[in-house]
């Protein structure tokens, strides 16, 4: 059996935000690669014309999770700076939860585009982005719910 060990509104607030600034450095990094991959000659000569539409896909899922993984912190800010409540926390839980699932779509359309560009098959491709997905799925979905049974 585990120890639970409950937090005060602000700590519970100070690790949410903490959380928040943790996956971010690696979202914006995969959007800054995102960005430079279409500016790139391979980009055009080796993914076709709905390849490259499926990365954008990709770039605007990472945008969206950039923007939900950073809406805590400015929902705290404008309207909660000198203070914290439970509504914030519950809120700010679900936006950074719901940004992981744009971020693991985008992230797994990358991969498979990758593979592409790679391996040019688009099985072994599927194969790789598959892979990711239950990596993303049990890492980030399965596992946290059986860990809270």
């Amino acid at each position: 059996m585990s120890e639970t060990q409950h937090l005060d509104l602000e700590k519970a607030a100070a690790h949410l935000l903490e959380e928040c600034r943790m996956v971010l450095p690696g979202i914006q990094a995969l959007f800054g690669f995102q960005l430079i991959a279409v500016f790139s000659d391979g980009f055009r000569r080796e993914l076709s014309t709905g390849q490259q539409r499926l990365h954008l896909v990709a770039v605007v899922s990472v945008v969206i999770a950039i923007a939900l993984v950073m809406a805590p912190a400015a929902i705290h800010r404008l309207r909660e700076p000198r203070s914290v409540s439970a509504s914030f926390l519950k809120a700010s839980s679900r936006l950074l939860m719901l940004g992981m699932v744009p971020l693991a779509v985008g992230t797994v359309i990358d991969v498979y585009l990758v593979a592409i560009a790679v391996v040019h098959s688009a099985a072994i491709a599927g194969i790789a982005a598959a892979f990711a997905a239950v990596a993303f799925i049990g890492l980030w979905g399965v596992m946290p719910l059986r860990l809270r049974l």
